[in-house]
């Protein structure tokens, strides 16, 4: 990091460029979008968790008013499926087979709202009305749509070809070693629970616009991604062709969390349609068809057991993770496990460990990538375990921590996955949380509850996390004849501010206003390859690139300077948007100097950081609550939070980042939940009966840094986009789960930690 922090440079608290255009209603989403002749699709999904299906005729659906075009699985043998390829090593050294997405299923169905027709007419609601005229005979069969039961032998099978419903199974560790710590430990702690399924509610629900170019030959997509260029390859290779041959566009988006970088079959769809009918053609998706149809996220069930010598000090860790995959390997589904185990030992020093993974199919949405993508299921499950074992000693669960920490004279730490820390101080980010919750004075206010007749837990989680994995974003400036700087670069932002972050490296490296340099992203066409935005990797290494191309660029506009002047190039210093000799009045504008370029390669920079291995961000996070044990009623009464994120590009950014995953990791813990009935049917499909966190359970929250810069990252950032969950959800359970506890001798309870759910606990601790 510099030492010198300009006024919109790194480290400044600068205002975000983009919200001016947003909060005034001047947002450009795929839905605003509307090219000359659009037609609209609809999808007609599955009633049935799991049937066989004729389809009986279409004719109705084809002559009804408006209508342009019915497709069937029939009709598209020349587009491949959506395949996952994400499958890791079995023990045997074997891949599993994976069961790639149908772009519309032929003869069998497999979950609640997979698609089995595309219907295009004049208006949605005239595609919808047609579609509902498709005859179709569907054989309904018993569903397994429960992870719990998954593998039970009167459990139906899924794909009753693979002779049982699991999908893959891994292993990590080394088990001898494992089970001889087990053997001479003093003391054995077990949990059994469960990681909650959850559906991610982003605020722009998913659409797509597909256009034909004859002249061209040609697609282009407008749809909203977290990434153009894969989306372009994993399409282009399901139609067979050159990517070259599409181009994918992705105006503002509303959100993404992960499930938006996924390719779905609606995207095909329209593409296939507008090629057929030679109009654009869009697909909206509503919010039901959102419950019913896009990733899902979580969704384990777990058993861990810690082994511990007579001073409490961990020995060996062992897990068993069974992973709901739903009825299909999404895109990354099968590693998001996997990659959580790697991360299963945590801020500990734990010498062996023996990880089993099993995933399983289910008549259920497919389950993938959801906001820290198995890193907060790894969190969760050994800070659960965490303070079980400081129950089960007596031990305060600062004390444990303390005594297993990773120290910081063991940096760099390679864990038993092979997870390689560069850096940390986990003991300090955890006395400063407690110092600033007020950890010591918890008994007065717990007392002071009492007195009303409620009970008060509190609870912490001492995360880590891997982030920007291994590679680069490289980042293209130019610039304009108006003295402004376009930046290119290959992530995407949601909603995370990357226009504001990224010209906030250059602005430190050319010293001009923010204002006055703009974000180019989301164009195929504009940008030939780009790594997305997923992972927190668009700051630690985009950011990092930006930082280089604005070095380039500068060092480029210098010279063009020091010719015009017939000076040396020392002798120049970029100044609020102009080059000057140092020390006098001589000055050009960028846009002379624009001007004054002899070829445009000139006035460019270009800058790539590739980074070799992972980043850590870890901290600690402090949740209080106080709970009605009358009705199981609770409140969220404190919140603190000390990260460690290396670096601060943007305190005001961050906070955002940092707030907004807290209330989705509060959100799994207390209310959301996603539910199947024993039929496969998706019980919990709209708000009506989807719990989302609302702004009566989020308390404010103290966050604060104390960073320790990386040495992996060139600028010593970590990366914090998903950081706020991986310790939120631990954090608010262990904090209900230290109520319980403390009143009734309940030391577990499942997520989410709803008002019924509690109620019903106290009742059965208390023999009623």
């Amino acid at each position: 990091m510099t030492a010198f922090t300009p006024k919109f440079g790194v480290g400044a608290s600068v205002l975000r460029l983009e919200d001016q255009a947003f909060i005034t209603g001047r947002g450009r989403y795929t839905d605003d979008i509307a090219p000359a002749g659009l037609l609209h699709g609809f999808v007609l999904r599955s009633p049935a968790a799991k049937a066989g299906f004729r389809m009986v005729s279409t004719a109705a659906a084809e002559a009804a008013p408006g209508v342009h075009l019915v497709l069937t699985g029939a009709d598209l043998d020349h587009i491949g499926d959506l395949k996952s390829g994400s499958m890791q090593k079995q023990p045997d050294g074997t891949l599993a087979p994976d069961r790639n997405i149908p772009v519309l299923c032929r003869h069998r169905v497999n979950y609640v709202g997979d698609a089995v027709a595309f219907v295009v007419a004049d208006t949605r609601a005239l595609a919808q009305d047609a579609a509902e005229l498709i005859e179709i005979d569907y054989d309904n069969e018993a569903a397994a749509p429960a992870t719990a039961t998954a593998l039970d032998l009167a459990t139906p099978l899924v794909w009753p070809e693979l002779g049982s419903n699991r999908a893959m199974l891994y292993r990590l560790g080394d088990r001898q070693k494992t089970d001889a710590a087990f053997a001479r430990a003093a003391h054995v702690t077990r949990i059994e629970f469960v990681n909650n399924r959850l559906v991610c509610n982003y605020m722009e629900p998913r659409s797509a616009i597909g256009e034909w170019n004859e002249a061209e030959d040609r697609f282009v997509l407008t749809t909203g991604t977290q990434g153009v260029h894969s989306a372009q390859s994993i399409i282009a290779e399901m139609f067979a062709m050159d990517p070259r041959k599409l181009r994918v566009v992705t105006p503002d988006v509303g959100g993404g969390f992960g499930p938006k970088g996924f390719v779905y079959r609606e995207y095909p769809l329209v593409l296939e349609a507008a090629r057929r009918l030679r109009r654009p053609v869009k697909w909206a998706g509503d919010r039901t068809e959102h419950f019913l149809t896009d990733a899902q996220g979580r969704d384990n069930v777990v058993t861990a057991e810690m082994a511990m010598d007579a001073d409490g000090r961990f020995l060996a860790l062992r897990v068993e993770i069974v992973a709901n995959l739903g009825a299909y390997t999404s895109q990354y589904g099968p590693f998001i496990p996997y990659l959580g185990a790697t991360m299963s030992t945590g801020v500990y020093d734990i010498a062996a460990l023996d990880a089993t993974i099993i995933g399983v199919y289910s008549n259920t949405c497919p389950v993938d990538a959801y906001r820290g993508a198995g890193r907060p299921e790894a969190a969760f499950l050994v800070e659960k375990l965490v303070d079980a074992c400081a129950r089960d000693l007596g031990l305060p669960v600062d004390d444990i921590r303390r005594r297993n920490f990773v120290k910081p004279s063991q940096f760099p730490y390679t864990t038993v996955t092979g997870r390689k820390y560069d850096v940390g101080e986990f003991e300090a980010h955890m006395d400063l949380a407690l110092e600033r919750a007020g950890w010591k004075a918890f008994d007065t206010r717990l007392a002071e509850s009492r007195s009303r007749g409620k009970i008060r837990g509190i609870g912490m989680a001492t995360y880590i996390e891997a982030c920007a994995f291994p590679g680069s974003e490289p980042a293209h400036v130019r610039l304009e004849a108006d003295g402004a700087v376009t930046l290119f670069i290959g992530t995407q932002s949601n909603g995370q501010g990357h226009a504001t972050a990224y010209a906030q490296f250059l602005s430190e490296k050319l010293d001009l206003p923010v204002d006055r340099i703009r974000m180019r992203q989301g164009d195929t066409d504009e940008l030939k390859a780009g790594g997305g935005t997923g992972g927190s990797r668009s700051i630690p290494l985009g950011g990092v690139s930006a930082a280089r191309a604005g070095e380039d660029l500068a060092a480029k506009l210098k010279k063009i300077a020091a010719d015009e002047f017939e000076a040396s190039v020392a002798d120049i210093e970029l100044v609020g948007g102009s080059a000057r000799i140092v020390g006098t009045d001589r000055a050009m504008s960028f846009g002379e100097i624009a001007a004054a370029a002899k070829s445009p390669d000139d006035i460019k920079g270009f800058g790539e950081f590739v980074q070799d291995e992972c980043t850590y961000p870890n901290g600690t996070h402090v949740c209080e609550v106080e709970i009605d044990p009358d009705t199981g009623a609770l409140a969220v009464v404190g919140y603190t939070i000390v990260d460690d994120f290396g670096a601060t590009v943007n305190p005001l950014l961050l906070a955002g980042q940092v707030h907004g995953g807290v209330v989705q990791g509060i959100g799994q813990a207390l209310v959301e939940n996603t539910v199947h009935g024993d039929d496969g049917q998706l019980l919990t499909a709209s708000f009506m009966d989807y719990a989302m966190p609302r702004a009566d359970i989020v308390p404010f929250i103290d966050f604060t840094t104390r960073n320790v810069p990386s040495t992996t990252n060139a600028l010593g950032i970590k990366g914090a986009g998903e950081a706020g969950t991986i310790g939120a959800t631990p954090a608010a359970l262990n904090a209900v789960t230290d109520a319980l506890y403390r009143a009734y001798g309940i030391g577990h309870i499942d997520m989410p930690t709803t008002p019924l759910r509690i109620w019903t606990a106290i009742r059965a601790a208390a023999g009623r």
